[in-house]
């Protein structure tokens, strides 16, 4: 058992980071002592102030921009970047020296994750760094303020639990502990963010949750945050007489959130200055999107106002006298808001989508349909008989059981900025409490009393209090099941390419640490030579168990995941030799596939008789080895 006294909870978010704390040796069972760290951090030219939350935004000045000490914090007088607050502000003005997202490219297996391209559209004079580095030193400034603070408590001595979204993939899971551990992070535990806003919830309800939900409920966790919408089903089980919580799906990883609503928003006003005869180039659009991020909060904080004034900055000399005011009603929010990224929809619609141009500016791979009902529709759809085998279960939530067209959640919890709008959350849970009672079903309750800013934060760090033994656990293990292809051994036939079977390696919900070997079951390993390693993921077979072997699957029922181009070391065999392997799968603590291939016959073999491959991402290609 782990001697820290504290653990510390992560949330690395897009828009925003938070480090909460546990305090365990002044805690006992569900009464525990937590807190949220105030961040240190620039809010101007030379000023620091502490603040919750640290704005997920680097600004890069130029060398001349600023006085020396301006950019200045208590552990880094000289550093040449701004993090937090000022960046945020200052990069609204000068886009292009402004790092955001970077969370969203970090998981963008498009692009070199490891390569200086950010700010994303900066021009050649202006200094990049990569999406890796940016998420560093955000990870790096938390550990940083949290050592200024708690000097009798090193960071490094603590238990560290650092969020990601459900659905990222192994390799940007590989990424973010990477990133962890080039900040100066020890060993850590990678949380999923729906579930560490469930674990939030969970404790701040003081024991009181076992009251609010019971067997047989299913809670829909809805996290729509800066840029991602995630989606997640927890099933509530009775074990050994005792409520149990169990992660039972996960969406698909959906690039739309406050960031799509910004631009949304800019583009509207835009079009209104044109038609004031005002054309925006750009530059200034993106400043604008910047500018209506601000506006869109203080309208969502505040439901007096009717309109925010924002100010388009001038590319021109005369910068103060030459901007562009105008301003951003409640009416432009609501109508692009509410029926542009939450409209009505029916649970049989599908996210819409379209024939994408041959030619497209390199981006981030955003949603085609920004609609999040009908995202939310096909995700409930596609998860109908989720909770179908689940012992311990036996609730009304399972649509198999009722010829039900989608899953029926009994309780839904809403998570991140977005949902903090009341117009918002009643608009989404109308739209899903619709879609129930056309089906006969009671409508969904919220589940109140989440603080969505600090609600994945403080869940994190309260998931490293329960994985010492105190409160209730969510289980999980992996959002999907893992597969392999292996390609048929035929004669060449032309026009044809060798068919392939899909080998399952991790079935659904494997546990992280746990492994799984198929010792009855032999495959040909081709080493010396340049071959390609194809991957796939579902999370709709749960039946499926390490050694499955699909000859056939439907369009909907596997995903193929990033392929593997590796050269597999001969090791004293001929170049193209056919290896008689035995396969052993392995998914590490941080969520990671690791496939390794054990020559037959060679029990207890030494690591150089074998070959591993793993998520390693090493320049964005995952790496083969002995």
């Amino acid at each position: 058992m782990s001697a820290a006294r504290y653990t510390l909870g992560i949330d690395l978010g897009t828009t925003h980071c938070a480090l909460s704390w546990v305090d365990t040796e002044a805690s006992d069972g569900e009464n525990v002592v937590q807190g949220v760290l105030q961040l240190p951090q620039l809010t101007g030219p030379g000023a620091v102030q502490d603040k919750a939350l640290l704005p997920s935004f680097i600004y890069l000045p130029h060398a001349s921009e600023l006085a020396p000490g301006d950019l200045a914090l208590p552990w880094a007088p000289a550093q040449d970047f701004a993090v937090g607050e000022f960046a945020r502000a200052r990069g609204a003005a000068t886009p292009i020296r402004l790092v955001a997202s970077a969370k969203s490219w970090l998981c963008h297996p498009g692009v070199d994750r490891r390569g200086a391209i950010l700010p994303a559209e900066a021009p050649p004079e202006v200094a990049r760094i990569s999406p890796l580095e940016a998420s560093v030193r955000y990870l790096a400034h938390l550990r940083a303020a949290w050592n200024a603070q708690h000097p009798e408590a090193p960071f490094d001595a603590q238990d560290v639990t650092v969020t990601i979204p459900a659905s990222f993939d192994p390799a940007a899971r590989e990424l973010t502990a990477e990133a962890a551990q080039a900040a100066g992070f020890g060993p850590l535990t990678l949380l999923e963010e729906p579930q560490a806003a469930l674990y939030s919830w969970i404790q701040r309800s003081s024991g009181q949750w076992r009251k609010d939900v019971q067997r047989g409920d299913v809670i829909l966790v809805v996290d729509v945050g800066g840029g991602t919408t995630d989606l997640s089903l927890i099933a509530v089980l009775e074990r050994d007489g005792n409520l149990a919580l169990q992660r039972i799906a996960v969406g698909d990883h959906i690039l739309l959130g406050g960031d799509n609503m910004d631009l949304a928003l800019a583009y509207g006003v835009a079009r209104k200055l044109a038609a004031q005869g005002t054309q925006l180039d750009p530059w200034q659009t993106r400043a604008l999107a910047h500018a209506c991020r601000g506006a869109k909060e203080t309208l969502l904080a505040d439901a007096a106002l009717a309109a925010v004034p924002v100010v388009v900055p001038s590319r021109g000399a005369k910068l103060i006298g030459a901007s562009i005011r105008t301003e951003v009603t409640r009416e432009e929010l609501t109508q692009t808001l509410l029926e542009g990224f939450f409209p009505p929809a029916a649970v049989s619609d599908q996210p819409h989508s379209r024939a994408r141009g041959a030619l497209t500016q390199l981006g981030l791979p955003y949603a085609q349909d920004a609609a999040v009902t009908r995202h939310l529709a096909a995700f409930l759809s596609r998860q109908r008989g989720a909770t179908a085998e689940i012992a311990g279960f036996g609730g009304a939530a399972d649509a198999g059981a009722d010829g039900a067209s989608f899953l029926h959640p009994t309780a839904v919890l809403f998570n991140g900025g977005v949902l903090k709008s009341a117009l918002i959350a009643e608009r989404l849970l109308g739209v899903l409490n619709g879609w129930l009672a056309a089906e006969g079903a009671a409508p969904a309750r919220l589940l109140g009393g989440a603080d969505l800013d600090l609600a994945v934060a403080r869940g994190a760090a309260y998931y490293g209090y329960v994985r010492r033994g105190s409160g209730v656990r969510i289980r999980g293990g992996t959002a999907q099941a893992y597969y392999v292809a292996v390609e048929s051994s035929m004669p060449a036939i032309p026009g044809l390419a060798p068919p392939i079977q899909a080998l399952c390696l991790a079935p659904f919900g494997m546990e992280e640490g746990t492994d799984a070997g198929l010792p009855a079951q032999e495959f040909g390993l081709v080493v010396g030579e340049p071959v390609r390693l194809r991957f796939f993921g579902s999370s709709v077979r749960r039946q499926d168990q390490v050694g499955t072997l699909l000859d056939f699957w439907g369009p909907d029922e596997l995903h193929e995941l990033q392929e593997i181009e590796a050269t597999l070391p001969a090791q004293g065999r001929a170049v193209g030799e056919v290896v008689r392997v035995q396969l052993h799968a392995r998914i590490t603590e941080t969520g990671t596939l690791e496939l390794e291939a054990l020559p037959v016959g060679s029990d207890g073999a030494s690591a150089d008789e074998r070959w591993k491959v793993e998520f390693d991402v090493r320049g964005d290609a995952p790496a083969a080895h002995p």
